[in-house]
């Protein structure tokens, strides 16, 4: 078997920088939606005011979705939001039994819900196929991970062009629905022969034991266990790691603990000063107010994330349960995992934040790559997984009035 962790894992091998206390700006909640705001209205070709509004709208609408999945648990079969041409959330259900439109009120915009019945399987009837089906996939095709995309409602399978031997996409992706009783698409990548190299640079340095090369990361987000503050990385970054200040200097860091494991990409440091509830998430520093659980979180959902390579941007969540290839996580993936689409991310990403506003999602782990460098996709650990005992270092919401 070729090597996962050498086309997959390498590419995002360099990614640490922690929030350096008082030393850069503060956003207000305002500033740090406005930016994300602009950013989707470049996306999409929008007002900034747009924008804002849709950004807004997305994250009021959660409790609504909430409730729809709840209701229709037997039947759902997807929950996407969708942005052009107009900004709305379609729900897709098995059975024939219609389910009326209705408009929602969210975020000072009205949003319509629209629901399409008929499809062919649940949810978890997909992702039950994938997890009792998972080896007989992959001695099918030698794939680049499978998941379940609620925009379609199906199991899909990413493979590089390599991996199909000659037989049409189709052809696979009709033995694999056969063999699995549930929808299926085969997506082809186009990824590079070889990985990027680590690179050197950024804010956090370290190094491995036996390994000359200095490599660099990217800091997620201010985590506490109720004593300590400390900041999350992923876990494949070194364990030995410094903070690299402007001026040049080094502030040690302690390796706290890591978990890199079939969920779970993340390790704690801990500096000499508290951390502040704050992240990065671009030349400023953002408060961390609250996160966004991996079940509330819908395809088609804007979100932005910060690298050090690739610096910030946003982009639409693509699958919310994404397992990746082969041994990947310390062996077979679990179907945590949450996809991003590119173009946006380059080695050296792994560990940053994902984020929308002041909301936390999750901090990232890989990606993958096509033949020119283009990024596909990257994907992340939500931060329901967070280590044992760790959590978000939140700040209490200012007082209104």
């Amino acid at each position: 078997m070729r090597s996962l962790m050498r086309r997959l894992l390498l590419p995002f091998l360099l990614a640490f920088a922690p929030v350096p206390a008082a030393a850069q700006e503060l956003q207000s909640d305002e500033q740090a939606l406005a930016q994300d705001a602009a950013e989707y209205a470049r996306n999409h070709r929008l007002s900034e005011a747009e924008g804002l509004q849709r950004l807004r709208a997305q994250a009021k609408s959660v409790a609504v979705t909430d409730q729809i999945r709840e209701r229709y648990a037997g039947r759902l079969a997807g929950i996407a939001i969708e942005h052009e041409p107009d900004f709305l959330i379609r729900v897709r259900l098995t059975g024939d039994a219609p389910v009326a439109a209705r408009t929602i009120q969210a975020g000072g915009m009205a949003v319509p819900i629209l629901f399409e019945t008929g499809a062919a399987a649940t949810r978890t009837q997909i992702l039950a196929a994938m997890d009792r089906h998972r080896d007989a996939i992959r001695a099918i095709v030698d794939h680049d991970g499978i998941g379940f995309d609620a925009r379609v409602g199906a199991l899909v399978v990413m493979a590089d062009v390599a991996d199909l031997g000659g037989e049409a996409a189709e052809a696979i992706a009709d033995r694999i629905a056969a063999l699995t009783g549930v929808p299926v698409q085969l997506r082809v990548l186009n990824r590079p022969a070889e990985t990027e190299n680590a690179g050197i640079g950024g804010r956090l340095e370290g190094s491995n034991p036996g390994d000359a090369r200095r490599f660099v990361c990217t800091t997620g987000f201010a985590v506490t266990d109720g004593v300590r503050t400390g900041i999350v990385t992923a876990a494949h970054c070194p364990d030995a790691m410094n903070y690299r200040g402007a001026d040049g200097s080094d502030v040690p860091l302690d390796y706290i603990g890591g978990w890199g494991a079939r969920f779970q990409d993340v390790q704690v440091h801990v500096g000499p000063e508290p951390q502040q509830a704050q992240f990065r998430a671009s030349n400023a520093a953002r408060p961390q107010r609250d996160g966004r659980l991996r079940a509330r979180t819908r395809a088609g959902e804007t979100v932005c994330h910060r690298g050090e390579s690739s610096g910030y941007s946003c982009a639409e969540v693509e699958l919310t349960d994404f397992a990746p290839p082969g041994d990947l996580c310390g062996g077979p993936c679990h179907t945590t995992w949450v996809t991003v689409a590119g173009p946006h991310c380059r080695g050296g990403d792994s560990g940053g934040p994902v984020f929308v506003g002041t909301t936390a999602f999750g901090i990232v782990k890989g990606g993958n790559y096509a033949s020119d460098g283009r990024c596909n996709f990257y994907f992340y650990m939500s931060t329901d997984y967070l280590p044992p005992g760790w959590s978000l270092l939140l700040e209490e919401p200012r007082p209104s009035g």
